[in-house]
């Protein structure tokens, strides 16, 4: 009896050495760099939005600040009376139009020698008309610290026409807050609501 025997060609089975060899060869040049370039993309990425970030988080404080002053100033602009004569007339709180006021009546401007600090102070919503201030002070004079590199003004208007009135009814009291690279305006309103009471 005869025993035949099949041949094989080709390689031989590699080892189990062998084939985890094959499997660790690692990446070549090409990918390593494809893959620095990608990386190198998705950090410059990042960097920017953390520094548009980080650029617009300071804003805010500023604005706020000028808002701050803003809204102080209109206040204060706002408390004061809104009357048909100077606080320093005889007729203040009984006259009925410009007409009755003894002196004169109260016009858009401080009168002579009228400033926000004194000694002859603003007495009237109008008088604030064409005010500015460099650097912030508070009503007495005083600096305000810290905000010494701002600077304010007001510019007061009759407005009652906006409203279907009379244009002495109403005042449009515009207030802009500037520094730091910031503009902020702040726009109120005074109406001639009751004259006779001073307010």
């Amino acid at each position: 009896m005869s025993i035949v025997r099949k041949a094989r060609f080709g390689t031989a089975p590699a080892s189990p050495r062998n084939q985890a060899a094959r499997r660790q060869q690692g990446i070549g040049l090409i990918e390593l760099v494809v893959f620095i370039v990608v990386v190198a993309i998705a950090v410059s990425g990042i960097l920017a939005v953390m520094s548009s970030t980080t650029a617009a988080s300071a804003d805010p404080v500023v604005r706020k600040q000028l808002v701050a002053v803003a809204e102080g100033l209109l206040e204060e602009i706002v408390a004061q009376p809104f009357t048909w004569c100077d606080p320093d007339d005889a007729n203040f709180l009984s006259a009925a139009g410009p007409g009755d006021c003894a002196i004169s009546a109260e016009g858009i401007g401080p009168e002579t020698g009228e400033t926000r600090s004194g000694p002859s102070f603003f007495d009237n919503v109008n008088d604030y008309q064409g005010f500015a201030m460099n650097g912030i002070r508070g009503p007495d004079g005083s600096a305000v610290a810290g905000l010494g590199d701002l600077s304010a003004t007001v510019a007061v208007s009759q407005d009652g026409a906006s409203f279907g009135l009379a244009a002495a009814a109403a005042l449009k009291i515009d207030v802009t807050v500037t520094g730091r690279g910031e503009v902020y305006v702040l726009t109120g309103y005074r109406f001639r609501h009751s004259p006779n009471a001073g307010g």
